[in-house]
């Protein structure tokens, strides 16, 4: 009668194949206390595992393929409760997403830099005259100006609700903002008698000169916008001076389609007197 030797649990190697990852990266995740084995046999060093660990090690491999941090992989492993995870995974994918808008902005302004010919620039020289706005204004970090503008612009339209105002939404950015990563950001609406309700305040613009164009469709490449209108501004002997402007002609609060948008850009100018 032959008698039959119970082994402690699935092979590394079986584990591997049913969870379709390689006996290297199991042992990577024993090493970096992702996923210990359910028993390692003393004499020989042998790994073994149970069914029950099938699901955590696929779970650890798609955060893992997610480029989670191994501290925030281990986090969501350890976390009991089913909220505390998802909690983790949501602020995670969230970053993702940020990640991946930035991604596609970055390839969309490629695309266009490396057009053969770009079409032709259409800048008009603008005397804008002073204009009274309700704004909110703030020191802000480049990285958070999208987020900041949104708040800001959220604001301004609780504050306007019902009046009546006298122009499209536009912002002027100072230049620190884009040469030290951070500066003035105002955001405004035209209005003739703006009220200061929380951070929206009335505020006078002055009167400024500009080199104006228009950047059509999303943000995404906006930056290439900006520097041809800086080479135009530079080749034709005009002196940069002051914070840029936008002026969101026809923006997401007006139309949900990208391609729909018109983006007014301004740079602030002053000829340069004949020697």
């Amino acid at each position: 009668m032959h008698s039959v030797v119970m082994r402690p649990g699935l092979t590394i190697g079986e584990f591997a194949q049913i969870t379709r990852l390689s006996v290297r990266t199991l042992r990577r995740y024993h090493e970096r206390g992702l996923l210990e084995p359910a028993v390692v046999d003393p004499d020989s060093g042998y790994r073994y595992y149970t069914s029950e660990q099938i699901p955590a090690a696929q779970v650890i491999h798609r955060l893992r393929e997610l480029d989670m941090p191994l501290r925030e992989v281990r986090e969501v492993m350890d976390a009991t409760d089913p909220d505390a995870r998802a909690s983790l995974v949501a602020a995670h994918l969230s970053r993702l997403e940020s990640e991946l808008d930035r991604t596609g902005m970055a390839v969309t302004s490629l695309r266009r830099l490396l057009r053969p010919e770009p079409g032709r620039l259409d800048v008009e020289l603008r005397s804008a005259p002073p204009m009274t706005v309700a704004a909110v204004g703030e020191t802000v970090d480049q990285a958070r100006v999208l987020e900041w503008y949104d708040t800001a612009m959220d604001e301004l339209d609780a504050a306007l609700a019902g009046r009546r105002v006298t122009g499209p939404p536009g912002g002027r950015y100072a230049g620190e903002l884009f040469t030290d990563g951070r500066g003035d950001v105002l955001i405004y609406r035209p209005i003739t008698e703006p009220p200061a309700v929380g951070r929206v305040r009335p505020v006078i613009l002055p009167a400024v000169e500009l080199a104006v164009t228009v950047h059509p469709g999303p943000h995404d490449d906006i930056d290439v916008t900006y520097g041809r209108l800086g080479a135009y501004v530079t080749d034709h002997a005009l002196v940069v001076d002051g914070p840029v402007h936008e002026t969101y002609l026809v923006g997401p609060r007006d139309d949900p389609d990208p391609d729909s948008w018109r983006t007014e850009v301004g740079w602030p100018i002053f000829r340069v007197s004949p020697a």
